[in-house]
C-alpha cells in the first residue's frame, strides 16, 4: 500500500442510507472494506461488488463502486461472468451463510474449484437475519429458532472446511469486530490471483446476539483466538501458553509447557497439500472454543480466466482465425426456418 492515497473512506461511501439493524456487525465490515479500498489506492472503477440475497447482500448499494444486487445464491455465477468478461476488474462477492451455503451451495463450490479470479466475503452470523431468525446451514445443533422450536437437528457446515474441501487456493477467516485483522485478510485476498474466500464471523444482535462471545468478549478472546501467522509457531493464550500440534490424528491443542515449543506446528499456508489446513479448520467446528483465525491456505494455481484465454488463443492459432466468431463459424452455419 502507498503512504499517500487519492481516496478516503468517504470516497467509497455511496450516499445511500445504510439500513441494517443498529449494532449489526455488517456496519463494521462495511467500514473495514471501505477503509481498505481507500488505502489500496486503486481506481474505484476497477472494483465491482456482486451480492445475492440477505442482509449482507445490501452491500453494493453502500459502495461507491460498480456493483449488482443479484439473485439468491447466484452471486458467484454472475460474478464469474463479470470476471471473465473483464479481467482487469477486481470482482468482490458479498454473501451470507444462508445465501452461499443453502441455495447457493453449488455455485460457491464450483467457483472455488475452478479458481475464478473472485474475492468472496462470506458473512457468517449462523442465522437467517433478513427473514427474521430461522436456523441457517451454519447454526449449531440444538439451535432453537422460529423454524426449529425444539432445536435444530441439522449438522452445520464448517465454511472453511468446505472451501478447503473444494480445493480453494485461498481460504481465510476473520471477525467483524477485529478491523485490523480484517484489513490484513482483505489485503492478502486482494493480492491472491484466483478465488479468495474469507469467512467473516458477523454478529446479528437481533436474532443471534453474542454468538461469537468467546472470540469477542474481553474476558474470553485471548484464550480462544488462535491467530495463524505464516512461518510462526501456532500458539495462543494470554501468554502464548497454549499451542497446536499436527499428527496422524489431525490438529490438537496442547500446553506448550507440556510438549515444548519445538513440538508446536509452524504454520505454512503455502503448503501444496491442503491436509494440514483442513486439520486446522477442524479444531473448532464453530466459535465454541479455541478457533483459528487468519489465512489457512494461499497457494498458486492457474486461474480459470487465464486458462480460458489461452485455450482460445491456441485454438485460433491452430485454425488460422482472428476472432472467436471466425472460429465458431469456420465449419459453416445453419439457418433454421
Amino acid at each position: 500500500m502507498t503512504t499517500e492515497t487519492r481516496y478516503t473512506r468517504a470516497d467509497f461511501q455511496s450516499g445511500q442510507e445504510v439500513r441494517w439493524c443498529p449494532g449489526c456487525g455488517d456496519y463494521t465490515i462495511l467500514a473495514s472494506v471501505q477503509s481498505f479500498l481507500a488505502d489500496l489506492d486503486v481506481d474505484r472503477e476497477k472494483h465491482v461488488f456482486i451480492s445475492g440475497i440477505g442482509c449482507s447482500s445490501r452491500f453494493p448499494y453502500y459502495m461507491n463502486t460498480y456493483g449488482m444486487h443479484s439473485i439468491h445464491g447466484r452471486a458467484p455465477a454472475i460474478a464469474t461472468g463479470v470476471a471473465l468478461a473483464n479481467p482487469d476488474l477486481t470482482v468482490w462477492v458479498i454473501t451470507g451463510d444462508g445465501d452461499a451455503l443453502s441455495i447457493g451451495g453449488n455455485h460457491l463450490i464450483h467457483a472455488l474449484r475452478r479458481n475464478v479470479n473472485l474475492k468472496i466475503l462470506l458473512f457468517n452470523n449462523q442465522i437467517y437475519g433478513l427473514t427474521k431468525g430461522q436456523y441457517s446451514p451454519t447454526s449449531e445443533e440444538g439451535k432453537k429458532t422460529k423454524t426449529s422450536p425444539l432445536g435444530s437437528i441439522d449438522h452445520p457446515f464448517n465454511p472453511v472446511s468446505l472451501a478447503l474441501g473444494a480445493e480453494a487456493t485461498f481460504v481465510a477467516r476473520t471477525i467483524d469486530m477485529d478491523r485490523p485483522h480484517t484489513a490484513r485478510m482483505l489485503e492478502a485476498a486482494y493480492r491472491h490471483k484466483g478465488t479468495a474466500f474469507i469467512e467473516i464471523y458477523q454478529n446479528c444482535n437481533v436474532f443471534n446476539d453474542k454468538a461469537f462471545q468467546l472470540l469477542t468478549g474481553r474476558q474470553e478472546r485471548d484464550e480462544n483466538r488462535i491467530y495463524l501467522e505464516a512461518g510462526q509457531p501456532i500458539v495462543f493464550g494470554s501468554d502464548n501458553e497454549m499451542g497446536v500440534t499436527i499428527g496422524p490424528d489431525g490438529a490438537n491443542i496442547v500446553s506448550v509447557a507440556d510438549v515444548g515449543l519445538d513440538a508446536i506446528a509452524v504454520h505454512d499456508p503455502a503448503h501444496p497439500n491442503p491436509g494440514v489446513a483442513f486439520a486446522l479448520s477442524r479444531l473448532s467446528h464453530g466459535p465454541s472454543g479455541p478457533t483459528p483465525l487468519g489465512v489457512f491456505r494461499d497457494v498458486p494455481r492457474p486461474t480459470y480466466g487465464d486458462q480460458m484465454v489461452q485455450q482460445i488463443r491456441d485454438a485460433q492459432a491452430r485454425n488460422g482465425v482472428a476472432s472467436i466468431a471466425d472460429l465458431v463459424q469456420r465449419h459453416g452455419t445453419w439457418t433454421v426456418q
